[in-house]
């Protein structure tokens, strides 16, 4: 784990309130995982929480993070430009382990579709179907990186994009006829209840992995601002025993 400065290379809208910021790391960014995520500064000395991000995609010292804007914090890092500096805690987190698996299924709503980017990426001599879930049209970005999926089917609530509906509806409909030998997810709580529900009434019994998305506070496991229950009736951290996890490991 390191705590290092970084600098903007470049921080663009990428959907609707949302943000894509590039930094260049002191050092190769290509020992990050699809899961793990970063804790980084806001560049507003009043806010000293840093916000947790993650991991979207890398390239030689850059490290790409997506963000949607929700509070002072993340509006503060909408002002980031181009050669500003930020202090960066990373690599946080564990992450999506794929080794051993040969046909993937992706399972993602909304901002929830970035850590699987980065899972994707590294994973593309793999057979991976998609299934991606927006709010609508204008929510829709980063389709491009899902060109290496033998599938791709995208969702909008209302029908302004691709089909109507979700995406654990579209991928329940589909799982018998692709037979994916594990699952990745990752989006809003409401949708991974859904996609355990779904598997557990269909008899689905496929390996689940799923990032949870919590609100944090250090990111190392301290504070326990982001502690989650799990099947057993215990505790675990999002941030040092997560974000990943099975999904019949915890409650949603």
């Amino acid at each position: 784990m390191k705590d290092s400065l970084a600098t903007v290379k470049e921080n663009k809208v990428i959907a609707e309130n949302v943000y894509m910021i590039t930094l260049t790391l002191p050092e190769s960014a290509q020992s990050f995982h699809g899961g793990q995520f970063v804790n980084i500064e806001t560049g507003d000395k009043s806010l000293p929480l840093r916000r947790p991000l993650g991991v979207c995609k890398t390239d030689g010292h850059d490290l790409s993070l997506c963000y949607q804007v929700k509070g002072k914090g993340t509006k503060k890092l909408t002002e980031a430009k181009a050669g500003d500096k930020l202090k960066v805690l990373y690599p946080l987190g564990n992450y999506f382990n794929l080794s051993g698996y040969k046909k993937i299924a992706v399972v993602g709503g909304g901002v929830g579709i970035f850590p699987l980017i980065a899972a994707i990426r590294e994973n593309k001599d793999k057979e991976i179907y998609s299934y991606i879930g927006f709010r609508n049209k204008n929510a829709v970005c980063l389709l491009d990186e899902f060109k290496a999926c033998k599938k791709l089917t995208v969702t909008t609530d209302d029908g302004s994009f691709g089909k109507t509906g979700n995406a654990v509806q579209s991928f329940i409909a589909d799982v018998k006829e692709i037979a994916p030998d594990v699952i990745i997810s990752c989006g809003p709580p409401v949708m991974l209840k859904a996609l355990k529900n779904s598997l557990k009434s269909e008899n689905i019994n496929i390996p689940c992995l799923v990032s949870l998305e919590e609100r944090m506070g250090c990111g190392i496991g301290a504070c326990l601002v982001c502690v989650c229950k799990t099947a057993d009736g215990n505790n675990a951290r999002v941030c040092k025993d997560g974000p990943v996890f099975d999904i019949n490991e915890v409650e949603l």
